[in-house]
């Protein structure tokens, strides 16, 4: 990723779009995807700010329109051009799972881009789909880390992706049940990432 102008100041996301898209007791049909991508210098993960941000689905009635979260960041990043020669770390914070074919998608991407790690932390599993469990295992083959959201992240994209317009300091809002919601969803995958087929 060559480097560029200044970065202009990144969009964050509305205060009140965290909460209905990232809560556990919500269930729209969007997804939202927060991301930021960090480079290898010397054993450690330094930041690239220019490369962080937030991005959502895109619907239609048109089904041949519409593009999901995952197959948006892909293409972003590839307009990135991402050097060969470095190690990136490309962290994503997604309101739903990726589905099968997005999980194919991130599999394709990780198995051309080995100089890349990928870490995905969901807020809930996206079971609408058969094969979204091998999906998710596909992803771990590859060598993607996946996991559910818990406090801490859910804390640090309320602090990182969100406008909290005039209080910057105002901390996180939990919502009901976060943390045991979070503990039996991290369960729950933890089992499917485990299971093999006999």
């Amino acid at each position: 990723m060559a480097a560029g102008p200044a970065p202009e100041a990144r969009p964050l996301m509305d205060e009140q779009t965290f909460p209905d898209n990232f809560s556990h007791l919500n269930y729209l049909n969007e997804t939202y995807l927060c991301y930021e991508v960090e480079s290898m210098n010397d054993d450690l993960w330094i930041p690239m700010d220019e490369y962080k941000g937030f991005l959502r689905n895109k619907s239609s009635y048109r089904r041949w329109e519409r593009c999901h979260a995952e197959l948006i960041f892909l293409e972003r990043m590839d307009s990135w051009n991402p050097d060969t020669e470095l190690r990136y770390r490309v962290t994503c914070f997604i309101s739903w799972s990726p589905c099968p074919d997005c999980a194919d998608e991130l599999v394709k991407f990780l198995t051309k881009n080995r100089h890349v790690n990928l870490r995905i932390f969901a807020a809930r599993i996206y079971e609408r789909f058969p094969g979204y469990e091998e999906g998710l295992r596909a992803l771990k083959a590859a060598g993607a880390e996946v996991a559910m959201m818990t406090f801490q992240e859910f804390e640090y994209c309320w602090n990182n992706f969100v406008d909290h317009q005039e209080d910057e300091d105002e901390s996180f809002p939990p919502w009901d049940n976060l943390v045991v919601r979070s503990e039996e969803l991290s369960q729950r995958l933890a089992g499917i990432l485990q299971h093999r087929e006999e």
